[in-house]
Protein backbone atom coordinates (compact mmCIF):
# COMPACT_ATOMS: atom_id res chain seq x y z
CA UNK A 1 0.00 0.00 0.00
CA UNK A 2 1.46 3.69 -1.19
CA UNK A 3 1.91 6.18 1.43
CA UNK A 4 0.62 9.26 -0.86
CA UNK A 5 -2.39 10.69 -0.20
CA UNK A 6 -5.42 8.98 -1.66
CA UNK A 7 -8.94 8.61 -1.88
CA UNK A 8 -9.38 5.24 -1.83
CA UNK A 9 -10.89 3.91 1.28
CA UNK A 10 -10.05 -0.23 1.86
CA UNK A 11 -12.20 -2.37 4.42
CA UNK A 12 -11.63 -5.45 5.86
CA UNK A 13 -13.86 -7.92 7.15
CA UNK A 14 -16.12 -7.36 10.67
CA UNK A 15 -14.48 -9.83 13.19
CA UNK A 16 -17.97 -10.34 15.18
CA UNK A 17 -21.10 -9.39 13.08
CA UNK A 18 -22.70 -11.21 15.39
CA UNK A 19 -23.26 -8.67 17.97
CA UNK A 20 -23.08 -4.61 18.08
CA UNK A 21 -20.01 -2.75 19.20
CA UNK A 22 -18.28 0.16 19.30
CA UNK A 23 -15.32 1.84 17.35
CA UNK A 24 -13.94 5.08 18.23
CA UNK A 25 -11.10 6.67 16.77
CA UNK A 26 -9.72 10.28 16.84
CA UNK A 27 -7.81 11.15 13.83
CA UNK A 28 -5.76 14.42 15.36
CA UNK A 29 -4.57 15.94 12.03
CA UNK A 30 -7.05 16.91 9.90
CA UNK A 31 -6.13 19.56 7.69
CA UNK A 32 -8.06 21.46 4.22
CA UNK A 33 -7.92 24.90 2.56
CA UNK A 34 -10.76 27.21 3.25
CA UNK A 35 -12.56 28.17 -0.10
CA UNK A 36 -12.34 31.87 0.47
CA UNK A 37 -9.14 32.78 1.45
CA UNK A 38 -6.81 29.29 0.62
CA UNK A 39 -6.06 29.63 4.34
CA UNK A 40 -5.28 25.94 5.80
CA UNK A 41 -7.78 24.81 8.06
CA UNK A 42 -6.83 22.42 11.12
CA UNK A 43 -9.55 19.89 12.74
CA UNK A 44 -9.76 16.55 15.20
CA UNK A 45 -12.37 14.55 13.49
CA UNK A 46 -13.88 11.87 15.41
CA UNK A 47 -15.58 9.00 14.33
CA UNK A 48 -17.46 6.24 16.02
CA UNK A 49 -19.23 3.62 14.47
CA UNK A 50 -20.83 0.21 14.89
CA UNK A 51 -20.07 -1.87 12.35
CA UNK A 52 -22.04 -4.62 10.22
CA UNK A 53 -19.92 -6.78 7.60
CA UNK A 54 -17.42 -4.82 7.07
CA UNK A 55 -14.77 -2.57 8.90
CA UNK A 56 -12.74 0.16 7.61
CA UNK A 57 -8.61 -0.42 7.42
CA UNK A 58 -6.75 2.40 9.10
CA UNK A 59 -3.74 3.03 6.71
CA UNK A 60 -6.34 3.53 4.01
CA UNK A 61 -8.37 5.88 6.25
CA UNK A 62 -5.06 7.81 7.04
CA UNK A 63 -4.53 8.28 3.27
CA UNK A 64 -7.65 9.13 2.24
CA UNK A 65 -7.58 11.77 5.15
CA UNK A 66 -4.39 13.21 3.82
CA UNK A 67 -6.05 13.94 0.27
CA UNK A 68 -7.82 16.54 1.83
CA UNK A 69 -4.71 18.69 2.33
CA UNK A 70 -4.73 20.74 -0.66
CA UNK A 71 -8.91 20.85 -0.85
CA UNK A 72 -10.71 23.73 -0.22
CA UNK A 73 -14.35 22.85 1.45
CA UNK A 74 -16.35 24.11 3.63
CA UNK A 75 -16.47 23.10 6.87
CA UNK A 76 -20.30 21.35 6.80
CA UNK A 77 -19.14 20.32 3.37
CA UNK A 78 -16.16 18.47 3.68
CA UNK A 79 -17.65 16.42 7.25
CA UNK A 80 -20.77 15.06 5.58
CA UNK A 81 -18.71 14.33 2.43
CA UNK A 82 -16.32 12.23 4.67
CA UNK A 83 -19.26 10.61 6.35
CA UNK A 84 -20.98 9.84 3.18
CA UNK A 85 -17.74 7.90 1.49
CA UNK A 86 -17.23 5.88 4.49
CA UNK A 87 -20.79 4.81 4.98
CA UNK A 88 -20.19 4.07 1.25
CA UNK A 89 -17.60 1.87 1.70
CA UNK A 90 -17.96 0.30 5.03
CA UNK A 91 -22.32 0.04 5.26
CA UNK A 92 -22.46 0.35 9.26
CA UNK A 93 -25.27 -0.32 11.58
CA UNK A 94 -24.81 3.39 12.69
CA UNK A 95 -21.64 6.00 12.10
CA UNK A 96 -20.78 9.40 13.08
CA UNK A 97 -18.68 11.78 12.60
CA UNK A 98 -17.61 14.83 14.55
CA UNK A 99 -15.11 17.60 12.90
CA UNK A 100 -13.99 20.14 15.30
CA UNK A 101 -12.53 23.10 13.60
CA UNK A 102 -9.95 25.05 15.24
CA UNK A 103 -10.52 28.95 15.70
CA UNK A 104 -10.91 31.10 12.36
CA UNK A 105 -11.83 34.51 12.92
CA UNK A 106 -12.52 34.41 16.38
CA UNK A 107 -14.99 31.23 16.32
CA UNK A 108 -14.84 27.30 17.03
CA UNK A 109 -16.60 25.23 14.40
CA UNK A 110 -17.82 21.53 15.36
CA UNK A 111 -19.93 20.01 12.90
CA UNK A 112 -21.80 16.31 13.73
CA UNK A 113 -23.36 14.32 10.80
CA UNK A 114 -24.89 10.65 11.47
CA UNK A 115 -25.94 7.70 9.42
CA UNK A 116 -28.24 4.88 10.77
CA UNK A 117 -28.80 1.69 8.73
CA UNK A 118 -32.58 1.64 8.42
CA UNK A 119 -34.35 -0.28 10.82
CA UNK A 120 -31.16 -0.65 13.44
CA UNK A 121 -31.93 0.30 17.12
CA UNK A 122 -29.11 0.46 19.62
CA UNK A 123 -28.90 -1.76 22.46
CA UNK A 124 -29.96 -0.09 25.80
CA UNK A 125 -26.77 1.05 27.73
CA UNK A 126 -25.30 -0.99 30.35
CA UNK A 127 -23.92 1.39 33.31
CA UNK A 128 -21.08 -0.67 34.86
CA UNK A 129 -21.49 2.47 37.99
CA UNK A 130 -25.10 1.22 38.51
CA UNK A 131 -23.17 -2.38 39.93
CA UNK A 132 -21.19 -0.58 42.57
CA UNK A 133 -21.58 -2.11 46.22
CA UNK A 134 -23.29 -5.21 45.15
CA UNK A 135 -21.99 -8.05 47.45
CA UNK A 136 -19.24 -10.03 46.65
CA UNK A 137 -17.84 -6.74 44.50
CA UNK A 138 -14.32 -5.44 44.86
CA UNK A 139 -14.79 -1.98 44.20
Amino acid sequence: MSTSPAQTLETFANPAPQRDFHIHMKIPEFTCLCPKTGQPDFATLILDYIPDALCVELKSLKLYVWSFRDTGCFHEDVTNRILNDLVAVTQPRYMKLTARFNVRGGIYTTVVAEHRQPGWRPNPAVVLSDFAGQPGRRD
